[in-house]
């Protein structure tokens, strides 16, 4: 038997190869179905939102649990344990991208007395690679291994921009446009606008998006091949810096944080 490991297996693929594990696939859809706004589910819940049936969905919670990462604090409901979050952590903190990430971000985060991310696409979703915090704005706690919907974010709306017309369009309709704020823009054709601007101007503004606190400016990071591969972002209190005001103050340093980012790459 061959020791090569393939890339990602379409669907079809992945049914007719005898060597492609079911149960650890299942296992990782499973995993993969909690997010911060939906920390806790049911095996119901689960099984609607990976497609998997509520019997296997079952089984793999069984496993998971014996393993040590998830429990169940109420003997219907399922949420995960620390246990879970280190083989992510252990990738992302490995990558050459999220150690340069948190160095620049370091340095941006005490020039401007803000807190910054780096994050990469993910799916629908942005996933966190690196972050220097100075304040918490969310009502979420986050940080590397963190994830958000990437429409309702500006580094999400940055990368976003960056995908092919056909994938751009794919992402969208897959994407639940829930109402986070009275602010959030939420509708398909005000998205893909926005996505358009983003695209055109080299970087998003994120005001009270996906939290009422919260205003956020962000910009892409480019390999040296030119393709956007992260994006970074700066965020400030909404009700005390304007979009304006925070595209006047952190444009610039967050452009050449990029871009310095983008040499070491």
């Amino acid at each position: 038997m061959s020791d090569n490991i393939p890339n990602t297996l379409s669907a079809r693929q992945a049914e007719h190869d005898p060597n492609f594990m079911l149960s650890l696939a299942r296992g990782l859809e499973v995993l993969n179905a909690f997010t911060p706004q939906r920390q806790r589910l049911t095996i119901s819940q689960l099984s609607q939102k990976t497609q998997i049936s509520r019997a296997a969905v079952r089984r793999c919670l069984y496993t998971l649990a014996a393993l040590g990462m998830v429990h169940s604090p109420d003997g219907r409901s399922y949420e995960l344990l620390p246990r879970v979050l280190a083989v992510g952590h252990a990738y992302l903190a490995g990558t050459p991208l999220a150690k340069v990430a948190q160095s620049a971000l370091d340095n941006l985060g005490k020039a401007l007395g803000e807190s910054c991310s780096a994050a990469t696409l993910d799916g629908d979703n942005v996933l966190y690679i690196a972050r220097a915090a100075v304040n918490n704005l969310l009502s979420i706690d986050l940080g590397r291994g963190s994830r958000l919907p990437a429409w309702a974010t500006s580094m999400g709306r940055v990368l976003l921009s960056a995908l092919p017309e056909e994938q751009l369009e794919v992402t969208l309709s897959r994407a639940t446009l829930i109402r986070y704020t009275p602010h959030t823009l939420c509708d398909l054709s005000g998205l893909r606008a926005e996505i358009a601007r983003v695209r055109m101007q080299g970087y998003a503004l994120a005001d009270r998006q996906i939290e009422v606190g919260l205003c956020s400016l962000a910009v892409p990071v480019l390999s040296r091949h030119g393709q956007v591969v992260a994006a970074l972002n700066v965020g400030v209190p909404a009700a005390t810096v304007s979009a304006a005001a925070l595209k006047e103050k952190a444009l610039a340093p967050l452009r050449r944080a990029a871009m310095d980012l983008s040499l070491q790459l």
